[in-house]
């Protein structure tokens, strides 16, 4: 029997679960600030909304938010969005280009290729720019821009402190979840909408400043509706209904594989528009774009108005069941077309609300045919399973959901729909329709998170302690005939220095010996006395972070209670021994157990028992 393993050193028991210290807690209130400042933003940004909807569509003042479907204008109606389509590609063209495109991808640009800065006229063009977008009719959500602007709030706060890029990003993504929390009254999925998303990490250091603001957004938002000026109740009440379960759940699976099809659909259909815009380029100047996509938008408009604007009237008419198959199918159509052929003609609104109408509709239409539950029921478990495909955010999703209706009779559906549907969207499109405008960009962005293989390796089990060693007064010229080519040591480029007791007292570097090859000198006047070192009970990641910041491939390994003593060299490409082992376990399959055929002898395995 193999006795335990004994109790690693002190600095093996130091080593956390996490790496946050206590420098976070200082910017704890900076994100709690930012989370009130992305809340007052993003509750203007829907008053901007309301006022241009109210004023082009209805010839009144008022902040309301109201749907452009309804209005008496008639064929008139078409020239609105063409005339917001000409605004914003004036803004874009004489304002910042930035301001085009649904707000998501560009905050990720920011985050990967900017260190985070966003400018600071982008905290008012954006907004202002998608409110007159989705006021004038604009079939896009304004979760998209008030993501966008409330991260550019945190961007900017954050410039104004003596941060790292990394702690400026936290800011940043702390306040694009703190506008959709403050819109959507979603404080959880926000928070799980930053960290799958925006963060490209789940660490204490943005977890905690994302959720902190989240929370400060929402709690203001509450404070809002005691005082009667937001409504207290969730975006999207819905009946209530008995737990789903049994055939209702085989339902929700397949909901998830047909609503997972349909990500493909809406993210070529957004990509096919924009690629069929740019042939335009050489003949039109991208500032007219818009106007081209507001002809579209005018016209889906006179085929269903619903289809218009924000559309959160028309998510809820179809969550409460009140839309026939027939309206769902012509209200998917005309979103599908109007939403991507306006986001191809580079103007300015999100995708979150036209994704989660589309998936609803679809939801509805399978529900007049599937038994177990409500259609209105079926439209929420199309919501979530969109979300979860188009956008790659299976857990969002699920809480979105749920917060949007807090409707928790349907939170086992919403998982197996939401997970299903992001299965088939992984496996059938390579890129989401967030991360596909970031490669045309010529950036990749890596979705799958997980413990990196330096985290969990020592640099005992991979350093190498074969090693070539000298004597301080051995001279170079023997060092390199000793090395002649040829001899195994020569892919060494380090060779540590002992005296005659073994003590280490520097390292020789190949490029030495290579200088002094045909003249007089010893080890000695040639070594390195300061030397930077690595430790066997060291992980490998702070080995691989020293390399990286001293720009040296090789260290030698000491024990910690003893420096003189040499345990080994560690190089970079024993680090890559720590990834061949994960790859070992990602990809070497075998079969351990095997089931025991009657009469035979099985004893020697413990776990299959003896039946003769």
């Amino acid at each position: 029997m193999q006795s335990p393993r004994k109790r690693g050193s002190r600095t093996e028991q130091a080593l956390g679960d996490f790496t946050a210290d206590p420098s976070l807690l200082w910017l704890v209130p900076i994100a709690v600030g930012i989370g009130a400042l992305a809340a007052g933003v993003s509750l203007a940004l829907l008053d901007m909304i309301g006022f241009f909807t109210n004023l082009f569509y209805f010839q009144r003042l008022s902040v309301h938010l109201v749907s452009p479907a309804g209005n008496t204008l008639g064929v008139l109606a078409v020239v609105i969005p063409i005339g917001g389509g000409l605004v914003v590609g004036l803004m874009a063209r004489f304002g910042s280009e930035q301001i085009r495109g649904h707000g998501i991808p560009e905050a990720m640009e920011r985050i990967l290729i900017n260190g985070s800065q966003v400018q600071p006229r982008l905290a008012v063009l954006k907004p202002i720019s998608s409110a007159i977008s989705i006021g004038t009719g604009g079939p896009f959500g304004a979760e998209g821009p008030i993501i966008l602007t409330g991260g550019a709030v945190g961007s900017i706060v954050g410039q104004l402190f003596h941060l790292t890029a990394v702690q400026r990003r936290s800011l940043l993504v702390a306040g694009a979840s703190a506008g959709m929390s403050a819109v959507f009254g979603t404080p959880v999925a926000a928070t799980l909408f930053g960290v799958e998303l925006l963060a490209f990490e789940f660490k204490p250091r943005s977890m905690t400043l994302i959720g902190l603001a989240a929370a400060t957004a929402d709690g203001l938002r509450m404070l809002m509706a005691n005082a009667g000026l937001v409504s207290p109740q969730p975006l999207f009440p819905i009946h209530t209904h008995a737990p789903l379960g049994g055939v209702a759940l085989l339902g929700a699976a397949a909901i998830g594989i047909i609503v997972g099809l349909s990500a493909w659909v809406m993210t070529q259909a957004v990509y096919g528009a924009e690629d069929a815009f740019k042939k335009l380029t050489g003949h039109l100047h991208w500032m007219w774009w818009p106007m081209i996509g507001g002809l579209i938008i005018g016209l889906g408009g006179l085929a269903d108005s619903r289809a218009l604007g924000v559309g959160y009237g028309t998510i809820h008419a179809e969550l409460l069941g009140q839309l026939g198959i027939g309206a769902l199918a012509a209200l998917c159509a005309v979103k599908l077309v109007i939403w991507s052929c306006g986001l191809g003609g580079g103007t300015s609104g999100g995708i979150l609300a036209p994704i989660l109408m589309m998936g609803a509709a679809l939801g509805g239409i399978l529900g007049h045919l599937l038994p177990g539950a409500s259609p209105g029921v079926w439209a929420l478990l199309g919501l979530a399973a969109a979300l979860g495909g188009v956008t790659r955010s299976p857990f969002t999703a699920i809480i979105f959901a749920f917060e949007l209706t807090h409707d928790q009779n349907s939170l086992l559906a919403l998982l197996i729909a939401a997970t299903v549907a992001h299965l088939v969207s992984v496996l059938v499109l390579k890129r989401s329709i967030l991360t596909e405008k970031v490669a045309r960009r010529g950036f990749h962005v890596m979705r799958e998170y997980a413990v990196d293989p330096l985290e969990a390796t020592f640099v005992r089990e991979v350093m190498d302690t074969d090693i070539y060693t000298v004597e301080p007064d051995r001279e170079l010229s023997a060092v390199y005939d000793s090395l002649r080519e040829g001899s195994s040591q020569r892919r060494q480029r380090l060779y540590p220095v002992l005296e005659a007791d073994g003590r280490l007292v520097g390292a020789l570097p190949w490029s030495a010996v290579l200088e002094a090859k045909d003249g007089a000198g010893t080890a000695r006047d040639a070594m390195l006395r300061d030397m930077t070192v690595a430790h066997p009970d060291e992980i490998l990641r702070p080995v691989a972070d020293r390399m990286a910041e001293l720009e040296i491939g090789v260290l030698p390994v000491v024990a910690r209670d003893d420096p003189g003593r040499l345990d080994g060299l560690i190089t970079q490409f024993d680090l890559l021994r720590a990834r061949q082992k994960l790859l070992v376990e990602e990809r070497h399959a075998e079969r351990l157990l095997r089931p025991a055929r009657v009469g035979t002898t099985t004893s020697d395995d413990p776990l299959v028992p003896d039946v003769r």
